[in-house]
């Protein structure tokens, strides 16, 4: 096959309909869990995150709900998957195994945001929220009507089916623990946890809390039906979240900079291709991740 820029225009347009194909096809979970947010810059800041506004009566002066002086900042990062295709393959006419690989770039891609959420809740307990504490901690401070507190969303506690006390002491608790969560006024936040992620080391035990009629020990599942479940490979060993994904706003943040788009090299004249005969394929993306309100997530763990 003779190299020249109508060739090399065809092998790139083939090369993207297989990356498309694929991409859009391959399933990912980062919807269901995190709030995606446009981004227009570097990087974002969340001045609003310590505030979640309510309506309340109507007596004297309205209250102003502020943003925050000090606002919680997320940075876009860049993000690559690139192939290279050397020129006697195109002379070869052997350009169908590059196929395999832009099936495997757009698999990629798409599974990166779910890459970059499995990392937050993973360091959750390590890396600061809007509040300066870590998203996962034990003393969250609020204040309640004035008075400071300090509220936790970890539960030391291992995830378990065996029995109904045992089911009750972990998932029960902290079911509990979300929906008694307050603002400062005192009242509910109405949290309502419906999602159970969990690491495939827990799938078998979190099913049976969701969707057994009776726990392992014979008892009646007071449990059945209460949230959905999400099973996430990457998920550490031991640990277990609960979630409250029915807000408007989420735990959780995707910031979406640029979306993952192909992109490829075929200038006949670039410097790679004379000194090494080689073009190139693959995709680029810009992404941030980072925390929104802590109060819907809670950490478990043994």
């Amino acid at each position: 096959m003779n190299v020249n820029a109508s060739t090399l225009n065809a092998i790139a347009a083939g090369l993207k309909k297989v990356y498309n194909d694929t991409f859009n096809k391959t399933e990912s979970f980062y919807t269901q869990v995190a709030m995606v947010v446009p981004s227009s810059n570097s990087q974002e800041t969340y001045a609003w995150l310590s505030k979640m506004p309510r309506m309340r009566k109507w007596i004297g002066d309205k209250v102003i709900n502020k943003l925050s002086k000090q606002g919680y900042s997320i940075v876009n990062d860049d993000f690559e998957v690139t192939v290279e295709v050397l020129r006697n393959d195109i002379e070869d006419d052997n350009i169908g195994q590059y196929n395999n690989m832009s099936q495997q770039a757009a698999w990629s891609a798409k599974q990166l945001p779910d890459e970059l959420i499995a990392e937050l809740i993973n360091d959750g307990d390590t890396n600061l929220c809007y509040d300066g504490k870590p998203f996962f901690a034990t003393d969250h401070p609020v204040k309640v009507k004035g008075k400071a507190n300090k509220v936790s969303n970890m539960l030391n506690k291992a995830l378990s089916a065996a029995t109904l006390a045992d089911a009750k002491a972990s998932y029960g608790v902290a079911r509990t623990k979300m929906r008694t969560i307050t603002d400062e006024e005192g009242r509910s936040l109405k949290v309502k946890p419906n999602l159970l992620i969990v690491g495939t080391d827990l799938e078998d035990t979190a099913r049976t809390l969701l969707t057994a009629d009776k726990l392992e020990d014979g008892s009646q599942n007071i449990y059945k039906g209460s949230a959905e479940l999400l099973v996430i490979d990457d998920i550490k060993t031991g640990e277990w979240y609960l979630q409250d994904t029915s807000m408007p706003v989420k735990a959780l943040i995707l910031q979406e900079r640029k979306k993952p788009v192909f992109v490829s090299q075929t200038d006949l004249n670039a410097p790679d291709v004379f000194m090494r005969g080689t073009y190139k394929f693959g995709a680029e993306a810009r992404y941030g991740a980072g925390y929104g309100f802590w109060q819907l997530m809670l950490k478990g763990y043994a």
